[in-house]
């Protein structure tokens, strides 16, 4: 009897086995050259499956060393062209046509390559890949009922995050350090079942990176060169909830099932976003949506009526494509961290699916300022319409967020209404904060009670009174707000005449202009309180750059963040940091003519966090 094997069958161990099991016994086992050429290639790559069935191939001269069977390479290697072509079943075709020829058993694990075997003529045995029930992992050994997640690495002493969600403790649970040789032991084990079980798979299989899920754990398991030691994570949810288990419960069952929303669940990491993602997938799956998710890794443990996405061919565009086609109620995006991922999540929201998306935030705002810069301000209400922020487990804030054509808070004057979007708390409709384009510029304005701080609106409100005035005057300008309707600014002796004009008619246009009563004095008349008293600069220190065309800030690191730029500690203006991390004002705009005098009078220029 000949066999001859494809490469699914050696790479699944099925032919040593059917050896020991005398169903072939005494064969003569032709290995095609191009079996080999895969193995080779995919051992090169890092790829677990090559060095499996190199390991079969060693069991295969093993048991023809015993005279078990004869064992023969036959064929050539392919060449460079079948090999690029490998995807199109070049290869394939190969091991068939040997098979043929050599009047041959075709033995193949792949259900496609059997049904072109049979149709070829060939007598044609198939294998089903091998599953079974698997036990427990030895790395489950290291878990307590209060352990989210391990982390095993090559010459430390065992580590562990327990504790209860948003108290969770980064502690040692083990003083003896682990050895390479127990890592490779663990990774074996956890590849190996996660390939015989049917509650695991491998979702990442790269050089240097396996992630693997199994039951409940998703496990990265890291190996050198890609990391400087061995080193194994295993995560798992430690607790599971339902949306009743929420405050504002009822009125958020309300809000999604009256129309598909879009909403970001926000909170900082290890709050439970994802713990309360999976709540509200299920509850729209028992209300009769068609829910799917969106992962990578896939992690989120819903159950089985919900569908579970990666990556489409490495893109998570594609897999976009593939959903606009299946046209789900709801999709839970988890999670929605680059630019490309807020790209996928507008397109879809924006093509009538319902998204849920999950953040990283520190604030509740902070979810809607990484939007600003990645999709056209005005679009953001129809892509986000809710924003819930976890904390501990629970949450901790709810907003709604919609557009409004007004002028915005602390102004007075008609002539500056524009498009609002109102963030409001989703209990009260309070109004928190507002975004709009202020200069060119876009601009988060908290909504803050009382007089105890200057507000977003007054900052903003007195930097554009000095631009005015400066615009006026040769010397230095301090602005001084008495109200929402007044100002007293103070100017060089000198500027007097000048700013106020013939008759007043100069101060009376910036007043018309500005919708605000101003009060021209000059510094010999201010209080010590006003204007220049002496500051701190905080926040990071920045050297800006001046083209022909802008006044370049550089802020690698920071791209969609919202931040104050400041001159010796006084603010200037509100930016939103471009992909590119950095802030670009155009010159001859009121914002750079400012910037650039202090930059010219060697003033310090610091950006903060807004």
């Amino acid at each position: 009897m000949n066999v001859v094997p494809d490469t699914s069958a050696v790479v699944d161990g099925r032919i040593s086995q059917r050896v020991d099991d005398g169903d072939f016994a005494g064969a003569t086992v032709l290995i095609p050259e191009a079996v080999v050429s895969e193995l080779e290639s995919q051992a090169n790559k890092g790829e677990e499956s090559g060095w499996d069935g190199l390991s079969e191939l060693q069991r295969l001269a093993d048991l023809a060393d015993a005279g078990d069977i004869d064992l023969d390479y036959v064929g050539v290697r392919p060449g460079p062209e079948e090999q690029g072509y490998a995807h199109r079943g070049e290869i394939d075709a190969l091991i068939r046509e040997l098979a043929d020829e050599h009047d041959a058993t075709f033995v193949t694990s792949d259900l496609v390559q059997s049904e072109v075997a049979k149709a070829k003529g060939l007598e044609v045995e198939y294998i089903a890949p091998k599953t079974e029930d698997v036990g427990r992992l030895s790395i489950e050994d290291f878990f307590d009922e209060q352990t989210m997640s391990v982390h095993l690495r090559s010459r430390v002493p065992p580590m562990a995050k327990r504790g209860e969600i948003g108290e969770m403790h980064y502690q040692r649970i083990r003083d003896d350090p682990s050895t390479d040789e127990q890592l490779k032991e663990y990774a074996q084990e956890i590849i190996q079942s996660a390939k015989q079980s049917h509650d695991g798979f491998i979702e990442i299989d790269e050089p240097g990176m396996t992630i693997v899920q199994f039951r409940d754990y998703r496990i990265a398991i890291a190996e050198p060169p890609f990391a400087d030691a061995w080193e194994i994570t295993a995560v798992r949810p430690i607790v599971k909830t339902s949306l009743d288990d929420y405050e504002h419960a009822d009125e958020l069952r309300g809000r999604l099932l009256e129309r598909q929303r879009g909403v970001l669940i926000s909170g900082a990491p290890g709050a439970g976003k994802s713990t309360f993602a999976q709540a509200v997938a299920e509850f729209l799956a028992d209300n009769d949506f068609a829910v799917k998710t969106m992962e990578k890794p896939r992690d989120l443990q819903v159950g089985p009526e919900v569908t579970q996405y990666t990556e489409l061919a490495g893109e998570m565009e594609k897999t976009a494509d593939s959903l606009l086609m299946v046209r789900p109620d709801y999709t839970i995006y988890d999670e929605v961290r680059k630019t490309n991922d807020f790209e996928v999540f507008a397109d879809m929201r924006l093509a009538g699916v319902g998204m849920v998306g999950v953040v990283h935030a520190t604030r509740p705002i902070d979810a809607l300022q990484r939007l600003i810069g990645r999709v056209e301000l005005g679009m953001i209400p129809q892509i986000v319409d809710t924003v819930v922020y976890i904390e501990a487990g629970q949450i901790e804030k709810v907003y709604d967020v919609r557009t409004q054509v007004k002028v915005p808070a602390g102004m007075t004057e008609e002539d500056l209404a524009r498009p609002v979007i109102l963030v409001e708390e989703f209990e009260t409709g309070t109004p928190e904060y507002e975004i709009y384009t202020f200069n060119r510029q876009v601009v988060t304005v908290p909504l803050e009670e009382g007089d105890e701080k200057e507000t977003g609106v007054s900052r903003l409100a007195r930097q554009e009174i000095e631009r005015e005035i400066q615009s006026v005057s040769r010397g230095h300008v301090d602005v001084d707000l008495q109200g929402q309707n007044k100002a007293v600014v103070y100017v060089d002796e000198n500027d007097i005449s000048y700013v106020i004009g013939k008759g007043g008619g100069r101060i009376d246009d910036i007043e018309n202009r500005l919708g605000i009563d101003i009060d021209v004095r000059t510094h010999d008349e201010k209080p010590s309180s006003v204007g220049t008293t002496a500051t701190t600069p905080k926040g990071d220190v920045v050297t800006p750059e001046i083209t022909s065309r802008h006044i370049i800030i550089p802020l690698d690191g920071h791209a969609g963040e919202t931040v104050e730029v400041q001159a010796d500690g006084e603010y200037l203006f509100t930016a939103t940091v471009g992909r590119g991390g950095d802030i670009q004002v155009s010159r001859g705009s009121a914002i750079a003519e400012e910037l650039e005098y202090a930059i010219d009078r060697e003033r310090q220029i610091t950006v903060v966090s807004a």
